[in-house]
């Protein structure tokens, strides 16, 4: 079992959910809100010059063929964009266990 955080620029949100629809993925928790500020990125802290915040997404996935589909998507998706911090970001990590 694989646990991911997706984390992206709240303006991408259209293009995160259509994302997760087409792949059938129905499940996970998100956060609105969220600042940061990752490599080579402006910060999104949603103040002064920084206006810009973050959405996050967390996705426990059971099974690998979804996560493995949803890698790829967002390759597919972030080779489209120009600016880094206008790229979504999948960070990923073992899940012990769902209760």
């Amino acid at each position: 079992m694989k646990m991911a955080f997706v984390v992206y620029y709240e303006h991408a949100d259209a293009r995160v959910t259509e994302m997760l629809k087409s792949l059938n993925i129905d499940y996970y928790t998100r956060w609105d809100n969220v600042k940061g500020k990752g490599h080579s990125t402006e910060p999104h802290i949603g103040t002064g010059g920084f206006g810009r915040l973050n959405s996050a997404l967390m996705i426990a996935f059971e099974d690998e063929a979804p996560l493995a589909a949803l890698t790829q998507a967002i390759v597919a998706s972030n080779e489209q964009v120009r600016r880094s911090d206008e790229r979504i970001r999948l960070f990923q990590l073992p899940l012990e266990r769902i209760v």
